[in-house]
């Protein structure tokens, strides 16, 4: 929900520390979340997690947000 309220991709580096995080399974350790929009609408999220704490970086959204624009069009 936070990612459709702010409307801008949410790296989390560490889930244990987020108030908000929902598990879906326990090995998850990060995560990083991308909103997919089409024509300024949310239409997806993308969500990926990682069993590996501050596994993602800026790069990764970087190309993550990338991948999600060339899908929604």
């Amino acid at each position: 929900g936070t990612v459709a309220k702010k409307r801008r991709t949410i790296i989390v580096n560490n889930v244990q520390e987020c108030d908000n995080y929902i598990a879906c399974d326990s090995d998850t350790k990060s995560e990083i979340v991308i909103p997919v929009f089409e024509k300024d609408k949310l239409v997806a999220v993308l969500d990926i997690d990682s069993i590996k704490e501050n596994d993602f970086e800026h790069i990764d959204r970087i190309n993550l947000e990338k991948i999600c624009r060339l899908i929604s069009k």
